[in-house]
Formats: structure tokens, C-alpha cells, sequence
């Protein structure tokens, strides 16, 4: 779901708020967790998950599957998101 999406539905299930707040409050909420991820702090949304920066090892050789060639793969960040226990209660129902 695009963020003009996520603020349309908002505003469908909140017909007293205006467009420009929950667009504002939406990018300083995605902005709220860009800088916590940026500082290597965890975000934990209660009954949702929770995002996290986790660190990749280095690999020393890795293969380049199209050309067979062997390469180097530096050490480097990614973001992970580990679902709450409730949030996947509810999707596996």
C-alpha cells in the first residue's frame, strides 16, 4: 500500500482530521523510525513488531551466479521487522 493510500484510507475512517495533518503526521512517524534505525536503535510497535537493524558479516568469497566470477561482498547493515506475537496471531486466522 502507497503512502496516499495509507492517508485516503485515514481519512475515509476519520473524516474530521485533514489531509495535510495525517500526511504531515505520517511523514514524521516513517521519518521517527528512519532516525532510529539510522542510530542502531530498535522500534517496537506493540501488537504490530518490531524493526531493527541487524549487522551482515563480511564474506570473503561469494560467486556471482551469471558469470561464475568470485567476489567480494563487504560487511554492511540491513533492516529487519519481527512480527508480535498478536500481529501474526490475527493473520493466521
Amino acid at each position: 500500500m502507497s503512502k496516499p493510500r495509507i492517508i485516503k484510507e485515514l481519512k475515509n475512517k476519520n473524516p474530521n482530521i485533514n489531509k495535510r495533518d495525517l500526511e504531515k503526521i505520517l511523514e514524521l512517524f516513517l521519518q521517527e523510525i528512519i532516525d532510529s534505525l539510522l542510530n542502531n536503535k530498535s522500534i517496537e510497535i506493540r501488537s504490530f513488531g518490531t524493526f531493527f537493524v541487524k549487522e551482515i558479516n563480511e564474506k570473503k568469497q561469494a560467486r556471482n551466479p551469471k558469470t561464475g566470477e568470485n567476489i567480494y561482498v563487504p560487511k554492511r547493515n540491513k533492516i529487519r521487522f519481527r512480527a508480535s506475537k498478536k500481529l501474526k496471531e490475527l493473520i493466521n486466522k
